[in-house]
């Protein structure tokens, strides 16, 4: 498997439309969640993706500070439903943070949006829950924060 990280006006076409339907695969079918995919933050955002052959087969968004929260966010965090277990969802968190690291170089708090039942796993790469919990598009999800030593 191969991860590349491209800023929106750097995907072709092929990968942008691979990347959404992806996305809609998973969270608009698979969890029966109608919702606006396509929300105009995608155009600010670098993508991550992970690709066997010429396929994709997970996806991140990585969204600067100001454009969801005051902090840099992660999103649209999702592996295809053949690819699960085998730590793909792993590997697309640390490469997220890591690129994190590298293309912010102050260290960074880093905020997103989790699916609450998925709460055990982002706390193994270090998010803690910011004690908001809601409902979005119907299903329960909790904000989560990452919090980077800012002291020099």
């Amino acid at each position: 498997m191969d991860v590349f990280i491209k800023q929106f006006d750097e995907l072709s076409l092929i990968e942008f439309h691979d990347i959404v339907a992806l996305r809609i695969s998973v969270f608009v079918v698979e969890q029966n969640c109608p919702y606006q995919e396509l929300d105009g933050k995608d155009k600010m955002s670098f993508h991550l993706f992970v690709k066997e052959g010429d396929s994709i087969v997970g996806t991140a968004r990585i969204l600067p500070p100001g454009l969801s929260y005051p902090e840099i966010a992660i999103g649209r965090v999702v592996s295809s439903i053949d690819k699960r277990d085998c730590g793909l969802g792993h590997l697309i968190m640390e490469e997220s943070l890591k690129f994190i690291s590298n293309h912010w170089k102050d260290p960074q708090n880093v905020k997103l949006s989790a699916q609450s039942h998925l709460k055990k796993y982002y706390e193994k790469h270090g998010f803690t829950s910011t004690g908001k919990e809601y409902l979005e598009d119907g299903i329960p999800h909790t904000e989560m924060i990452l919090v980077k030593n800012v002291n020099k």
